[in-house]
């Protein structure tokens, strides 16, 4: 294993690890532990904040969760970087809203499975496996919801999520023709299809129920400064996988990778230095807590994972200059429509829009502010259609409107060659 892959191994590591110490420390052992055990069979669909039963419960669950994704892509043998790491950070963050390591491994085991089938190895499959953990809330609400006895609940849960699991690479391989890319959270888009499907059967059986916010405003000292220090732990960690010698040449790096479009597959970790790829991924941590300070919203389960996304994905396709027009659009559409920025709508859509950067990094500003003004009314449509059982509901919204953009888009280049479209 090379150096900068054994640093990364390491720095990645002692975040899920001081996650998961910093949740026992500040609920002490036993309240968080029983704050743990509670979130894994409590609801899960969106949007059930899981730090509105305790902040050290969360944590802890968010590490397990990160653990698990660090602990397959280390025994898949793939390699890590800028989208393994995205997919991490993506787990770790929706660990404090929706995802368990009870509802997640029914899914990585059926695309394993699906691996198997398709005479590949699990490695190949490796991203979808990760980002697929979207569909948690599925096993969840069969197993704990749906008012069978556990006897016949459990086992049916388990079931649901291999057979989700097993179709995920099918779908997630149709899906990214449809957006060419230009929606980051591809296997979201996959998962919400699922998940309609699901939704549909659920309905059909009379055993769907309504979806419910569970929403903390509660002002707590440890999630406002979660970000900010892990910002500038990744920050530093950068100068020390670089080595400060090669400061310059780091900085110069975060440069370079602002004008990348992002689009899919682009590895930051390839195209710059890891360092400079980590720095960008600080930086978009630090813009995005500015933010939601701004807009005086609060730092909770929900807020701090869609924050925890945007950086992993700081790494694999987002930067900041590709992706203020995007959430530029968003805040124009919520005060068009008369909605408040703080409100948990508008602030997640403002944070998780963010899946549409390349549109802004490919096309320009206006297409970007387009795109993120559409998703806005989107995404507050698209969460009923499936029940709140995809958690990555923008990366579902953001392919709809990618793949009706792009369309445009690329229509209107075919016919006016000659226009610009980079202003």
């Amino acid at each position: 294993m090379e150096r900068t892959e054994k640093s990364l191994y390491t720095i990645m590591l002692t975040f899920i690890l001081g996650l998961a110490i910093l949740g026992l420390a500040l609920d002490g052992p036993a309240q968080t532990l029983k704050g743990f055990l509670s979130i894994q069979t409590s609801g899960a669909r969106l949007i059930n904040d899981f730090t509105q039963a305790g902040v050290g419960g969360a944590m802890f669950n968010a590490a397990l969760v990160g653990m698990i994704g660090l602990v397959l892509i280390y025994f898949a043998s793939v390699s890590i970087s800028g989208p393994t790491i995205a997919g991490i950070f993506t787990m770790i963050g929706f660990g404090f809203f929706g995802k368990t390591p009870l509802n997640i491994l029914p899914l990585i085991a059926g695309v394993w499975i699906a691996a198997k089938i398709a005479n590949k190895s699990l490695g190949s499959y490796s991203l979808i496996a990760l980002f697929g953990t979207a569909l948690g809330p599925v096993v969840t609400f069969i197993m704990f919801e749906i008012g069978l006895p556990l006897g016949l609940s459990l086992p049916l849960g388990l079931v649901s999520g291999l057979a989700a699991g097993l179709i995920l690479p099918a779908v997630a391989g149709s899906m990214l023709q449809l957006h060419q890319g230009y929606n980051l959270y591809n296997v979201g888009f996959s998962c919400g299809f699922i998940g309609l499907f699901a939704s549909s059967l659920l309905i059909a059986t009379n055993t769907m129920k309504p979806i419910t916010v569970i929403w903390n405003t509660t002002a707590e000292p440890a999630l406002i400064l979660f970000i900010p220090v892990l910002s500038l732990f990744l920050i530093i960690s950068a100068l020390v996988v670089d080595g400060l010698p090669h400061f310059r040449e780091t900085v110069k790096g975060v440069f370079a990778l602002q004008k990348l479009p992002g689009r899919l597959p682009t590895d930051f970790f390839d195209a710059e230095t890891a360092g400079s790829a980590l720095i960008n991924m600080g930086l978009l941590g630090l813009a995005s807590t500015l933010y939601v300070w701004v807009v005086k919203a609060p730092f909770n389960g929900p807020v701090i994972g869609g924050i925890l996304t945007v950086m992993g994905f700081g790494g694999f396709g987002k930067t900041l200059r590709n992706v203020w027009p995007i959430v530029a659009g968003v805040v124009l559409a919520t005060l068009v429509f008369g909605k408040q920025l703080s409100d948990p709508g508008p602030i997640l859509a403002a944070i998780f829009c963010t899946t549409l950067a390349p549109i802004a990094g490919r096309f320009g500003i206006r297409a970007g502010i387009v795109a993120g003004f559409i998703h806005l009314f989107m995404v507050e449509t698209t969460a009923a259609w499936h029940g709140g059982l995809d958690l990555y509901n923008n990366g579902f919204a953001g392919g709809l409107t990618a793949s009706l953009l792009m369309a445009i888009l690329q229509w209107y280049q075919t016919n006016r060659p000659k226009e610009d479209f980079q202003q």
